[in-house]
């Protein structure tokens, strides 16, 4: 243990990151203490005030001690220099304090905690979102170590399909690894065959909740992807394209066409998929999808700076209005 720092600032606006190193530090203390060694703070337990009353308690408990406090994007300066500064200059050994934010947008780690946790003698880590500019060049190069050909058109593809988050880029990069074979050449071809499904399949599903107005589906399946690291900004465009879709066959139903007209006005190959968007039309009503569209339109104005509320929470906002 005698490598452990104090204190962890962990912050940044790779969630995706963020949680894989919280999983990661969590199991790492579970092995060495066990789970009466772990103190969560989540929720409205995640001040700096509370966790300071929790660094002056005794503790009964044998072995190191791990307190692992979420949220911190949220808190604000003077909390900390009241409360939790002072209370890590002085809290005992064998005690380690693990700090993560979330950050996005005006939602930052106060300065005030970082210079709090290098005055204890912490470390601080930021988890940033690499430019989706360079996302090409680095699947191609992180292909390559893996021993496969990505081509320019391919790397492309492949960031289309999966989004900015690198972590989901690498699996998808192992899994076309594993399928083809070291020195195999990839192409678009085969990263829309192994990896276009599959990705999209998640965003389609949230999606159809959404026009089902199942708001408990669209809940969860919105929080799985944000814990894949898939960002906001990114599901907006299939949301509206998908709600927009069924709501103009909606519209095509109530003037009186059926559902016959409508598939032969596309071509063959397409029949299947509008055969689809025509049930999901028959599921719901146009007033409802036009509401929908509303509800998009202002969570993007919303996302882009026309709002004080995270993304986030304007995305869980704008689901439950959608589902109601």
């Amino acid at each position: 243990m005698a490598d452990l720092k104090p204190v962890y600032l962990i912050h940044g606006d790779d969630h995706g990151r963020i949680a894989e190193r919280r999983a990661a530090l969590r199991n790492m203390a579970q092995e060495q203490s066990g789970a009466s060694g772990i103190e969560l703070f989540e929720g409205e337990r995640a001040n700096p005030e509370q966790v300071a009353l929790a660094l002056s308690a005794m503790t009964f408990s044998i072995g190191w001690r791990f307190l692992i406090v979420d949220g911190a994007e949220r808190w604000k300066k003077d909390e900390v220099t009241e409360h939790l500064a002072p209370a890590l200059v002085t809290m005992a050994p064998e005690t380690t304090v693990a700090i993560f934010a979330r950050e996005e947008g005006r939602d930052k780690a106060p300065k005030e905690l970082h210079d709090a946790v290098m005055k204890a003698g912490g470390v601080i880590a930021e988890e940033r979102q690499a430019k989706a500019k360079d996302n090409p060049k680095w699947a191609i190069e992180q292909a390559a170590r893996l021993g496969i050909q990505l081509d320019g058109a391919a790397a492309l593809a492949l960031v289309d399909c999966v989004g900015a988050s690198r972590q989901r880029l690498l699996r998808e990069l192992e899994k076309l690894a594993l399928l083809h074979g070291a020195g195999a050449p990839i192409g678009v071809q085969e990263v829309e065959e192994a990896v276009g499904g599959a990705a999209e399949r998640e965003v389609w599903g949230l999606v159809d909740a959404v026009i089902a107005r199942d708001r408990e589906r669209a809940l969860q399946l919105y929080s799985a992807l944000r814990a894949q690291g898939e960002d906001v900004q990114r599901l907006l465009a299939p949301m509206a394209g998908r709600v927009r879709e069924v709501a103009a066959i909606a519209e095509r139903l109530e003037a009186g066409e059926t559902p016959a007209d409508i598939k032969g006005s596309v071509a063959e190959n397409r029949q299947w998929m509008i055969g689809k968007r025509i049930s999901d039309a028959r599921a719901t009503d146009l007033r409802s999808l036009r509401r929908s569209l509303m509800v998009l339109a202002a969570l993007e104005r919303a996302t882009r700076g026309g709002s004080e509320l995270q993304p986030d929470t304007e995305m869980t906002r704008a689901l439950l209005r959608m589902a109601a």
